[in-house]
């Protein structure tokens, strides 16, 4: 934990926001490439999510991804993880599927131009972790930086279909004052 805060602090204080300084690759968790240029897109939103399955501090991130890879191309045929960025447990941050490509989710909504976050837990079932909280704050704050996203432009999941994605606990938050003042600090308003 104090590693992470000693990386936030590292991170919020330098004035170039980089990607490798808080992200582990693809290529460091064991991802294989299988990419479609037809899936290119342009980001314009940011969306939240939560993996909706109970996720244990303990768990094997790197093998949970490896699996979550294999059973997207496999029992869904996409191209591959279906989110951009994935926060574990413990709040490190993993590159997922590459930004420049659209994501895929199990519902209904066109996630063409969304940049799709997702927090690993069952937000209906367990508490958010402070540690995904500040890793949630790192990733959306890189993307308001690099990408021409508008603060109405960051929602949830639930908002563009009936879901109860990103589960109550993670909506609750969002809802907080301290989600609201973080996005007016970086958006100065």
């Amino acid at each position: 934990m104090k590693k992470i805060l000693l990386l936030l602090v590292a991170f919020f204080s330098s004035n170039a926001i980089t990607a490798q300084d808080w992200l582990i690759n693809r290529t460091d968790w064991g991802s294989t490439d299988s990419l479609v240029e037809s899936n290119l897109h342009e980001i314009s939103y940011i969306t939240i999510h939560h993996g909706g399955e109970i996720f244990l501090k303990e768990r094997d991130t790197y093998s949970y991804l490896k699996n979550l890879q294999t059973w997207s191309r496999n029992a869904r045929q996409w191209m591959d993880v279906p989110c951009h960025y994935i926060i574990e447990r413990k709040g490190k941050i993993f590159e997922g599927r590459p930004l420049e490509y659209r994501g895929d989710t199990n519902t209904s909504y066109d996630p063409t131009g969304h940049a799709l976050i997702v927090l690993l837990g069952n937000f209906e079932e367990q508490e958010v972790l402070e540690e995904q909280i500040a890793s949630l704050k790192v990733v959306t704050e890189y993307l308001i930086k690099t990408e021409p996203v508008s603060s109405k432009d960051i929602k949830t999941h639930k908002d563009y279909t009936e879901t109860l994605c990103p589960g109550r606990k993670l909506t609750e938050y969002l809802g907080t004052k301290d989600w609201t003042n973080f996005l007016s600090k970086i958006y100065n308003e």
